[in-house]
């Protein structure tokens, strides 16, 4: 992809889609399921606890990532992260037995 070619990126979405998969398979959470529907559960619940930061350029989107890739905000991120793990945890919606690989 070039680097002036549109596009449209919700940077905040990259980031937490990083983190949920990163969390996910560490041993923290070695007991959570790891579906499909309880990642993607995790990830639209914590979004919807932050703000969007949508960009149309890959210049863009590289600057924005630098600019909310501080410790501070990854802190606020994984705080609503750990908070949605645990929401889907207790309520999941697949059907069959969750899976801890």
């Amino acid at each position: 992809m070039n680097m002036s070619d549109p596009i449209l990126v919700n940077v905040t979405e990259e980031i937490v889609r990083g983190l949920v998969s990163f969390l996910l398979r560490g041993p923290e959470y070695q007991t959570f399921c790891k579906c499909e529907i309880c990642e993607l559960d995790t990830v639209a619940l914590t979004l919807n606890a932050l703000p969007s930061k949508y960009v149309t350029s890959m210049e863009t989107r590289d600057e924005a990532f630098r600019m909310m890739n501080t410790p501070e905000n990854i802190e606020r991120i994984n705080k609503e992260i750990i908070h949605a793990l645990h929401v889907v945890n207790k309520h999941p919606r697949h059907k069959e037995e969750p899976t801890s690989i």
